[in-house]
């Protein structure tokens, strides 16, 4: 976790091309480490470790506030423009193990656009993919990261209704996460406020499995 006085934790953002990835993963840094802009093909193509600055007034334990790091690695996105499943698996997993592999995993953040249906057969593609990445105790360290709020907002969604409306193929994929999920608001996700909602919930998240992490050193190459 780090020192005595500080916490650390590692996050990995998964999920398809132009989901929002990379612009999640610097509004969780607070920073703007990753290539992030519309694009007819995939933007990013290898993995990239990005490193928060400390962080204060997120985490109190046992009295005392300790300073927060946040290490996100960003991923390309499955479906990729020009890489293949095998390709896009095989740089995961090994960045995973590289960077992650002696501290562990604590959440994997799946990216979906909230501005899009998600459809049974991405659905079930995209967790074949993370159980191939995580293996078997995937849901327990996932939670799904819903990108672009601010269109289903201007919609008329609040995320109440917004998820009473939802496909059975996303309720089903929340449940299987144990309702780990945060909606992102693309507009204001570089406000110091939001992101530290976002950091709290996260946190929430990682109290829940007790601060656990996932070994990596299995899938390393």
């Amino acid at each position: 976790m780090a020192g005595s006085n500080e916490m650390t934790f590692n996050l990995v953002v998964l999920g398809r091309t132009q989901s929002g990835k990379s612009a999640a993963g610097n509004s969780l840094l607070g920073s703007s480490d990753f290539k992030s802009y519309c694009s007819p093909r995939s933007v990013t193509t290898c993995c990239s470790l990005g490193r928060s600055c400390c962080i204060l007034g997120i985490i109190r334990r046992n009295g005392s506030e300790l300073a927060l790091r946040v290490r996100v690695l960003d991923t390309p996105g499955y479906p990729h423009s020009s890489l293949s499943k095998e390709q896009v698996r095989d740089t995961v997993s090994s960045a995973l193990a590289h960077h992650f592999g002696e501290e562990g995993l604590h959440l994997a953040l799946l990216v979906l656009r909230a501005d899009l249906p998600l459809c049974p057969d991405e659905s079930y593609h995209t967790i074949q993919f993370i159980q191939e990445l995580l293996g078997p105790t995937w849901n327990d360290f996932t939670a799904v990261l819903l990108t672009h709020a601010d269109k289903a907002e201007e919609a008329g969604f609040s995320e109440e209704a917004y998820l009473h409306s939802a496909s059975s193929t996303l309720l089903s994929l929340l449940s299987s996460v144990q309702h780990k999920y945060i909606f992102l608001d693309n507009q204001k996700s570089i406000i110091k406020e939001e992101r530290a909602t976002v950091l709290r919930k996260l946190l929430n998240f990682i109290k829940q499995n007790n601060y656990q992490v996932l070994p990596l050193k299995h899938n390393k190459a």
